[in-house]
């Protein structure tokens, strides 16, 4: 069974295209210069409507992550146990992503960097250990 796809809106194509094109790519608010991920339509901010895309270095720290040793959908069942972890990457915005190492190694403050993975169609912005230290 083939896992859920995302499927790109006008809202976040810039996103996905971005994945395809090899670079992680962010929002930010014209107003407030606030930054952010997912992409939405008003600032969370300060809620303007006007916005532009900045494209991320791809260097973060993990904040935090979850082990699933349960899968909740039947594509996930040969990945367990797996990590869903919140990065926030350098330019500010926070992602919910996978960090690929050893489960034992994630670390709070862990320097990671942007690792582009497809699986079958779907691109996907995941993040491996830096060896930047803390």
């Amino acid at each position: 069974m083939s896992a859920p796809l995302a499927v790109a809106n006008d809202i976040d194509e810039f996103y996905w295209t971005g994945l395809h094109a090899g670079e992680l790519r962010y929002q930010y608010c014209d107003q407030c210069d606030y930054s952010w991920l997912p992409a939405r339509e008003h600032c969370p901010n300060c809620l303007s409507a006007t916005s532009n895309w900045r494209r991320s270095g791809g260097d973060g720290r993990i904040i935090s992550w979850v082990i699933y040793h349960v899968a909740y959908h039947e594509s996930f069942k040969d990945k367990l146990p797996y990590n869903v972890s919140i990065v926030q990457i350098d330019e500010g915005p926070r992602l919910l992503t996978n960090v690929i190492a050893s489960l034992s190694s994630l670390r709070i403050g862990a320097r990671v960097k942007l690792r582009i993975e497809y699986e079958d169609t779907q691109v996907l912005a995941r993040f491996e250990l830096s060896g930047d230290g803390e």
